[in-house]
């Protein structure tokens, strides 16, 4: 399985890895609850740098641009290539745009196997950071109830 989120976000890109800070967080716990071994999961992102604004002594995220997303398809490509995952997990719209096209809806098409652009099945989901910025602990429980289902829908679909 290989879950493929937006960008590194700030600890991401100090860190040089995915999923490190308070979003990678929120995604171990979902895994956990999914059943599902992070080991066997690879991580990555549709786009490769930390697109930011400052704010004072702080690096905010920004969403990135389209030409940004095209700009860092080749490694997204390779790493499709490489890996020949069962299923691709995308995590928010970015993500689900850059894999199964801009067509797609994570509200409207989450849950669900979708052809991607890269000929395996793909399934798009609420990024982990939606969770985080939820407006209060029902909305937060909502959401990750359903980031949790929607890797366990994967999951069953790559038959792990």
């Amino acid at each position: 399985m290989m879950l493929v989120g937006e960008q590194p976000g700030d600890a991401e890109d100090r860190a040089g890895e995915p999923f490190v800070g308070p979003a990678g967080r929120v995604l171990q716990e979902a895994l956990d609850a999914a059943g599902l071994d992070a080991s066997a999961v690879y991580v990555t992102n549709a786009v490769k740098h930390f697109y930011w604004e400052e704010r004072g002594k702080r690096r905010i995220h920004k969403k990135p641009r389209q030409s940004h997303v095209n700009a860092c398809r080749p490694w997204l490509e390779a790493e499709v290539h490489a890996l020949r995952p069962a299923v691709i997990v995308c995590l928010g719209s970015v993500a689900a745009q850059a894999v199964i096209g801009r067509h797609v809806r994570v509200t409207r098409d989450g849950g669900v196997a979708l052809p991607s652009t890269f000929g395996i099945p793909a399934f798009a989901t609420i990024h982990p950071s939606a969770v985080l910025r939820a407006p209060d602990p029902e909305a937060r429980a909502a959401g990750r109830a359903r980031l949790v289902e929607d890797l366990r829908a994967a999951a069953r679909s790559a038959g792990l």
